[in-house]
């Protein structure tokens, strides 16, 4: 597995502004934590997806190929940091 953060800086008040995905080895999001401005958060797994989260059916692209548009920076984080994002999207649920 791979963790991944990939902030994204915009003035959209209903979009997220942070993502933080769980990769399996073929590179495909297994779980995904997205959090808004107003500090909500919203969270898929393989079982659970909704109309404004889920995973994406493609493979997660390269960071740096992410990082290359001046809106978003992706970057690899520890399994803990993602734990902590899931287990507290989850708190709300």
């Amino acid at each position: 597995m791979r963790y991944v953060k990939v902030v994204w800086v915009h003035e959209l008040a209903d979009d997220p502004v942070l993502y933080l995905s769980e990769l399996g080895d073929d590179g495909y999001e297994t779980r995904k934590v997205q959090f808004y401005r107003d500090g909500r958060s919203e969270w898929a797994d393989e079982s659970i997806e909704t109309a404004t989260v889920g995973l994406s059916e493609i493979p997660f692209p390269p960071l740096e190929e992410i990082s290359s548009q001046p809106e978003f920076t992706a970057q690899v984080i520890t399994p803990e940091e993602f734990e902590r994002a899931w287990n507290e999207a989850h708190a709300d649920f």
